[in-house]
């Protein structure tokens, strides 16, 4: 591997909720693509110049759980249903906040081929143990930092209760007058200066998917600098199909899909 490369590694929301047994949207497969990435950041640590970690974060009454939306009965709906416009329309499903936006935000999703409004467990929610980086990858990116003399760097998204924010870069749909909703053109310009970023994290089938397909429609200069790594990243349960065409426009695009031990030195 040529040294003199400039690399970052991309992790994407390596949280407890998602990556521990116990967290409140556990991806079955996070705990052992957690493993081969803690070892690639040490054994590959001279390689890597930089590393941004993603951290998704939400309040308790976010648009996408459970106690933001309520039925005919006063019933919340449980994790894992999905919200269509039409659901929204006939009642099946009313908002108990930002009526009017609410609804408007279901249809905009369809309306701009987003993926369907979709219930989640309550997770990573502010401040809790959850929302934070799972032990072992906190542990590496510390190890990463003394070795390397550099501080990692961290990212948030999700905090808006009216926006999902599956993508690394943009919420699905921003929010009128909040900038954390919008483009992080910053984000894509650091990443820009690299020769390669790698990218790895939770869950394969949305935000990994889905800051994917944003590199890929905001800043397409960087798609031959992408380098997936398929071992450190897992799908949502029964889901992975939601992401799969988005992986096939990417490979035909030139982004390269390789494993963590073919990039250790």
């Amino acid at each position: 591997m040529n040294s003199d490369k400039k690399i970052t590694l991309l992790i994407i929301d390596a949280q407890f909720d998602f990556c521990a047994p116990q967290g409140a949207l556990y991806v079955p497969g996070a705990e052992q693509d957690v493993e081969r990435l803690v070892a690639l950041i040490s054994r590959a640590s001279e390689q890597i110049g930089h590393i941004v970690a993603t951290l998704d974060t939400h309040q308790v009454l976010d648009i996408a759980h459970p106690g933001f939306w309520k039925n005919t009965a006063g019933q919340s709906p449980e994790p894992f249903t999905p919200i269509s416009s039409a659901d929204v329309e006939n009642g099946t499903w009313v908002p108990r906040f930002d009526v009017n936006y609410a609804r408007q935000y279901v249809h905009s999703l369809e309306e701009q081929d987003e993926f369907q409004h979709f219930i989640w467990p309550e997770h990573c929610l502010a401040g809790t143990h959850g929302a934070a980086l799972v032990d072992s990858v906190a542990r590496a990116l510390r190890e990463w930092s003394h070795r390397s003399q550099r501080n990692y760097q961290t990212v948030t998204k999700g905090e808006h209760p009216l926006a999902e924010h599956f993508g690394v870069f943009r919420a699905q749909i921003p929010v009128p007058g909040s900038p954390k909703t919008e483009l992080n053109q910053h984000l894509l310009d650091e990443l820009a200066q690299n020769d390669e970023i790698w990218i790895a994290g939770e869950a394969r089938s949305h935000c990994v998917a889905t800051s994917l397909r944003q590199i890929m429609k905001y800043a397409p200069s960087l798609v031959p600098k992408v380098i997936m790594l398929t071992d450190c990243m897992s799908d949502v349960t029964g889901l992975g199909y939601l992401a799969d065409p988005i992986y096939a426009e990417a490979r035909k695009l030139g982004v390269r899909f390789t494993t963590s031990v073919e990039l250790m030195p």
